[in-house]
């Protein structure tokens, strides 16, 4: 199915099934709500399911299918576009690197809405520099599988969450090598989720204690020391193709920010320089969306989608704070809790200082100073 006919079918299901979430319900506890709610409805109607592979539930076709579904929930404020997008972070991976038969099983719970998941690689002296990160995991002397112990922290979700994609040490090495992967039940014994209250207002972020967790040893995902490859495989894609909900989303501020303005035509230059910078961050993930569709791996060029992003959303919001004197700050509590959140576009996903890094070093073959 092309996206032209994907689209139109969908948009007129959209129109028939209202999926709108109760506007009085404001909260990350109803936010996630209609989150499992939005995703159920669309995985038993089919929707859901097309740009996934059949051996998960899928129905197979282009992933750019996926990028217009959510483009949809995004433009429709059906649900919040970072929450929403976990699926095109997290379930990548587990495809890639899981045992077929455990991702045949968990995939389908997290896109049918059943459950959460959330991702365990930043700590608190491990965030931008992940490979410094410290937690471990032993072989447990049963033999059966592994214990692990140590923290995580800005870990979105947790409080909510069923599994975990977690990075823990193995070996000895002290940078990429000695680092793996696994797919953890945040109901085991020995975890400890600590909500993290943001400035925004918002507890979405947690901090995660690991004492003693014992994980099976068919929950590691790849093989030992495969951590480090899966995280540079899922790192381009929070960077990147989840980032078309997020365009998607800033465009409908962008047009609140219009109708709210008593002369929008005053500020003409200050409006068309927002939209531009959300134009180019759209052009950039539509290309971004190609490449994946036509087969493509995401690699270090994906920074150059996280720091146009974040540029765009700061921009805007930025501009909200200009043109609508003492919204922000005193009036209009959505945009003061939008305006301080996009203050961590520059920080989440890597920070924009690794990202230029990233972009100077791998890209431009600058050099590491």
């Amino acid at each position: 199915m092309d996206t032209a006919t994907f689209r139109a079918g969908l948009r007129a299901w959209l129109d028939e099934h209202d999926l709108a979430p109760d506007p009085t319900a404001d909260s990350l506890d109803a936010d996630v709500a209609q989150l499992g709610r939005v995703r159920h409805e669309l995985w038993e109607a089919g929707w859901m399911r097309h740009g996934w592979p059949k051996a998960v539930g899928g129905v197979g076709g282009p992933s750019a299918l996926r990028a217009v579904l959510g483009e949809e929930v995004a433009t429709r404020g059906l649900a919040e576009p970072g929450l929403y997008s976990m699926v095109e972070v997290l379930v990548p991976t587990l495809l890639s690197y899981a045992p077929p038969a455990l991702a045949a099983d968990m995939v389908p719970r997290l896109l049918d809405g059943r459950e959460q998941w959330c991702q365990g690689f930043s700590e608190p002296g491990s965030g931008s520099d992940l490979a410094s990160l410290t937690t471990k995991a032993v072989r447990a002397e049963d033999g059966d599988g592994w214990v692990i112990r140590g923290q995580k922290v800005w870990t979105s979700l947790a409080q909510y969450a069923a599994r975990c994609v977690l990075l823990a040490r193995t070996g000895p090495d002290p940078g990429h090598a000695g680092i793996s992967a696994f797919f953890l039940d945040m109901d085991s014994p020995g975890i400890t989720v600590r909500p993290l209250r943001t400035m925004h207002g918002v507890d979405e972020f947690a901090e995660v204690f690991l004492d003693d967790v014992r994980v099976p040893g068919d929950r590691m995902l790849g093989a030992v020391g495969d951590g480090w490859k899966l995280a540079m495989d899922l790192l381009p894609h929070e960077r990147s193709t989840c980032f078309w909900h997020r365009v998607a989303h800033l465009y409908t501020r962008l047009d609140r920010l219009v109708d709210q303005m008593s002369a929008p035509e005053d500020e003409a230059a200050a409006l068309g320089e927002a939209y531009l910078t959300l134009h180019t961050v759209r052009c950039r993930s539509h290309a971004t969306q190609a490449r994946l569709a036509a087969g493509g791996r995401l690699g270090p060029e994906t920074s150059v989608d996280k720091i146009l992003l974040a540029t765009a959303e700061q921009h805007l919001y930025d501009t909200a704070r200009d043109l609508l004197p003492g919204a922000v700050e005193l009036t209009d509590p959505a945009w003061r809790t939008e305006y301080l959140y996009s203050r961590a576009a520059t920080i989440y996903g890597g920070t924009g200082e690794v990202q230029r890094n990233i972009v100077a070093r791998r890209l431009l073959d600058l050099g590491k100073e």
